[in-house]
């Protein structure tokens, strides 16, 4: 193993939230849904499809890996020299489902996109309470 791989950084974030795991499943597979919490993109929930989140800043270019219905959702992340990837796990819980989301692949000079992910996925999280919250079961 080299230097470089000892050296990545991953972000995680977790929280329960009150809904069952497919109404989460929607909120991260359906491209309306997507919009109105993270970014607009042209997001399709297959394996192997290529994607890509928009934003004001820029974009995001990502590629489906891994798709295990109302359970795991994984996708490559790549933007301004980050080579990440994204895994969404989703756990029923007695109150609902404990939703986790794990951003690996930050090298240690990537600062500034590791703490800009710490802060922004926290601040999606919070977005997508509010769009769970408005939406019909």
């Amino acid at each position: 193993m080299n230097d470089t791989a000892l050296q990545l950084r991953t972000v995680v974030v977790e929280r329960e939230f009150p809904y069952p795991a497919e109404k989460l499943w929607r909120a991260l597979t359906q491209p309306h849904l997507i919009e109105a919490w993270l970014m607009k993109s042209d997001f399709q929930p297959r394996a192997g499809h290529h994607f890509k989140f928009s934003a004001d800043w820029g974009s995001v270019d990502c590629e489906v890996m891994e798709i295990e219905l109302h359970k795991t959702l994984s996708y490559t992340w790549a933007a301004h020299g980050l080579e990440s990837v994204v895994t969404w796990t989703l756990d029923p819980t007695p109150g609902g489902t404990q939703l986790r989301m794990e951003q690996a692949g930050f090298r240690t000079d990537q600062e500034q996109a590791y703490q800009g992910a710490k802060m922004g996925w926290k601040r999606f999280f919070d977005t997508l309470d509010g769009v769970l919250a408005k939406e019909s079961a």
